[in-house]
């Protein structure tokens, strides 16, 4: 004897055409979804917003010292540079 559970119910047109057409909805936003998740131009984007935010939250105090300290270093390094060469020669002597 069949279990009534399990016998086939009538199904309305209306009720499985609105089930094919929220499958086809839901199967259209997951096609969209990985389309924009493998999307180069799209990963791009995504990078450059996230690197704008954190520049955004950057102290403008602390960028200032940070950018004063880059100056001073490059300074001194191109001072050391300059002044290396003379130190090092060897002075030479005249013979009279």
């Amino acid at each position: 004897m069949a279990d009534p559970d399990s016998e086939a119910q009538p199904v309305d047109q209306k009720t499985l055409v609105a089930d094919i057409d929220r499958t086809r909805a839901e199967l259209a936003r997951t096609i969209d979804a990985i389309s924009d998740r493998v999307s180069p131009r799209k990963n791009a984007q995504r990078a450059v917003d996230r690197l704008r935010e954190r520049v955004s939250q950057v102290d403008p105090l602390m960028a200032g010292a940070a950018a004063a300290a880059v100056v001073v270093g490059v300074t001194v390094l191109i001072l050391v540079r300059r002044r290396k060469p003379q130190q090092l020669a060897p002075r030479r002597r005249r013979n009279r």
